[in-house]
């Protein structure tokens, strides 16, 4: 994949410096400065709801908020995990419902390690590729990043996209969950499937 963007960045800046020199250290000038002007737009962002995560994590609340999430939780991911992991995930599908999936990453991270942990195994368990979906997908009530860029973009109305995020990542989620439980239950029929032709033919039929 590096290697395909390697060639799609050398290509692009040489169709630049051949079609249109002049405006190749221009545009070049200009995306680093964009780049920049979005990523102070961001800190601000960030900061706040990172420093709200902060108090939440020492003041206990996360594992609050986990015991009340812990229904979905054991639904979504097995009952197999420990309070920690719980709280993990709960903060994850917090931020992530709220917006802030960028802020969301290192503990989504986190949850991920205690589930590797727990699967103990090279290929992903079912509830890490859950969690993986959950992310992708990414169910979000309140855009918060979205509001803000667009309010320092100084729309009108920013927080105009609110119903249509709910709308199209309540449906992404859903989807992606349903597809999830699906596919690990027929995966389940496959090893059970196996492991009688196993015993059949290695046990019975030996015999």
């Amino acid at each position: 994949m590096k290697n395909v963007w390697f060639v799609l960045m050398l290509s692009s800046l040489i169709a630049l410096a051949i079609l249109s020199p002049e405006k190749t250290i221009s545009a070049l000038m200009k995306a680093g400065q964009d780049a920049v002007l979005l990523s102070i737009k961001l800190l601000g962002i960030y900061g706040v709801w990172l420093g709200v995560l902060g108090i939440v994590n020492k003041t206990g609340l996360a594992e609050k908020f986990a015991s009340l999430l812990e229904p979905v939780i054991d639904f979504l991911f097995g009952k197999n995990l420990d309070k920690q992991t719980k709280s993990f995930i709960a903060l994850n599908l917090s931020t992530n419902i709220f917006g802030i999936g960028n802020a969301s990453t290192p503990i989504g991270i986190k949850a991920m390690q205690n589930l590797d942990k727990i699967n103990n195994s090279e290929i992903a368990s079912n509830s890490m590729i859950m969690l993986m979906v959950i992310n992708a997908t990414s169910l979000q009530l309140l855009p918060t990043t979205i509001i803000g860029l667009r309010a320092t973009a100084l729309s009108t109305n920013a927080g105009d996209i609110i119903l249509p995020s709910i709308i199209t990542t309540s449906i992404t989620t859903l989807l992606g969950i349903i597809l999830v439980k699906v596919l690990s239950k027929i995966k389940l029929q496959k090893n059970a499937i196996k492991n009688r032709k196993k015993l059949y033919f290695g046990g019975e039929k030996c015999k």
